[in-house]
């Protein structure tokens, strides 16, 4: 640090005696002190104004590229989260699903979306009444997934750049709800209707929020990594037609 300190420090002497070298040439050549005077006292001016636009110009570029990082590492853990859990239990979560035939249509995310596409699915979510059912699915086999991968959440809750992407924080403490509501129960084969009623509950918060994350990520990808974005458009968890061999 002593040593950039020490480095600036050179180049603004060297700028000023450069600068004041100039202006001495002006006045050798022309000899017109007057002028000199007067535009010196211009710039100097200006030159609050100068500088207070290159500063808020080059504040608003640094800002962007640190969002674009930020957004980077941000989509980067998202991807690893759907590496690991997502795709799974958005497969295994749809068992749960009454009348899913509707949501498993429109969420047959082809190569030819486009965003248009993308915020119609989002808005079909928001819109549509999906109806969860904890009788309807393997509860004791959710629990073991997500014990399982418990460990792992715990790591991505750890990551400070999650603290800037509210929605899938959501996403990962209702999931983290979800995995203590299972495992305090000791056994699931014989839960009160009541209380399976509650674990419905629970299930749909977590998979509303999964969809919703699911549909964000793939658009990214098919924005910025459109060779990602195929291998998950051919190994769709909700799609029974996707291949990830390509004819």
């Amino acid at each position: 640090m002593k040593y950039f300190s020490l480095k600036f420090e050179k180049i603004v002497w060297v700028m000023l005696v450069l600068s004041f070298g100039l202006y001495g040439l002006d006045y050798l050549l022309f000899g017109q002190g007057r002028e000199i005077g007067v535009g010196l006292l211009g710039n100097l001016a200006f030159l609050p104004i100068y500088v207070l636009f290159v500063t808020l110009m080059i504040e608003r570029v640094l800002k962007a590229r640190e969002r674009d990082a930020l957004r980077q590492k941000l989509n980067m853990v998202i991807g690893v989260f759907f590496s690991e859990i997502g795709t799974v239990l958005l497969r295994d979560g749809f068992g749960f699903v009454r009348e899913c035939s509707a949501l498993r249509e429109r969420m047959k995310v082809s190569g030819q979306w486009q965003d248009t596409e993308f915020q119609a699915a989002a808005e079909f979510l928001k819109k549509h009444p999906m109806r969860i059912d904890s009788r309807d699915g393997d509860l004791s086999e959710l629990r073991s997934f997500l014990v399982s991968r418990r460990q792992f959440m715990l790591g991505l809750l750890e990551n400070p750049n999650l603290l800037e992407h509210d929605d899938f924080t959501e996403l990962l403490w209702a999931v983290f709800h979800l995995v203590e509501e299972l495992e305090y129960r000791t056994d699931l084969a014989r839960l009160s209707e009541a209380d399976l009623d509650h674990l419905s509950g629970d299930i749909k918060r977590a998979y509303t929020h999964l969809l919703s994350q699911w549909l964000l990520y793939l658009q990214h990808l098919k924005n910025d990594y459109p060779y990602l974005f195929s291998l998950a458009v051919r190994t769709n968890p909700l799609n029974p037609e996707s291949r990830v061999e390509i004819d």
